[in-house]
């Protein structure tokens, strides 16, 4: 399936080896959900000041025929996003990943109790880019910063109540998406 893509640079010159690392990129999404209508991804640099490079936000707008899916990449920690090139592929394995459970919860093997999960923010840790929820039955659900739609991780406060969507790893239980 060829996506139509439509690739902006804000605060930065075109660049063909970003471009072509993009489309690279862009060309396996087809894999995780076979009806990508079309992709739009922004690089944008952020100047900074004095010694330090410039800072990247990468962000992907994926439309289905169902839902249009927002991937935002900040850089939240001091350099992991100086590299584009990082910022770049951190950006699409979050993409994979919500397009990953979009996919499920289309095809139903997503139960619906499970979209419907609630709890309560118990800790947030900004410097780690994580938190954790504490589940209605007790348990606390790990979650992390990428995994927040909507207005973000750094809307969320101790005490808010969320809507979430869990799954399981090697190290327990977490949230793959957090609805605030």
């Amino acid at each position: 399936m060829q996506i139509p893509l439509q690739i902006t640079f804000r605060g930065i010159p075109p660049s063909e080896a970003v471009e072509a690392k993009i489309r690279e990129k862009v060309s396996k999404l087809d894999k995780f959900h076979s009806h990508i209508m079309a992709c739009r991804v922004a690089v944008e640099a952020e100047h900074q000041r004095h010694h330090q490079g410039n800072q990247y936000h990468i962000r992907i707008d994926i439309t289905t025929p169902r839902k249009e899916l927002v991937i935002s990449r900040e850089h939240h920690d001091k350099q992991a996003y100086e590299d584009v090139y990082v910022a770049i592929r951190d950006a699409f394995n979050a993409a994979i990943r919500q397009l990953e459970d979009y996919a499920r919860i289309q095809r139903g093997q997503v139960k619906t109790h499970d979209l419907e999960s609630t709890g309560t923010i118990t800790r947030l840790l900004p410097e780690k880019d994580h938190g954790f929820i504490a589940a209605r039955d007790g348990r606390e659900i790990y979650f992390h910063r990428n995994s927040v739609a909507g207005s973000g991780f750094d809307s969320l406060k101790v005490d808010d109540e969320i809507r979430y969507i869990e799954e399981s790893d090697d190290l327990g239980p977490q949230a793959s998406i957090v609805y605030p």
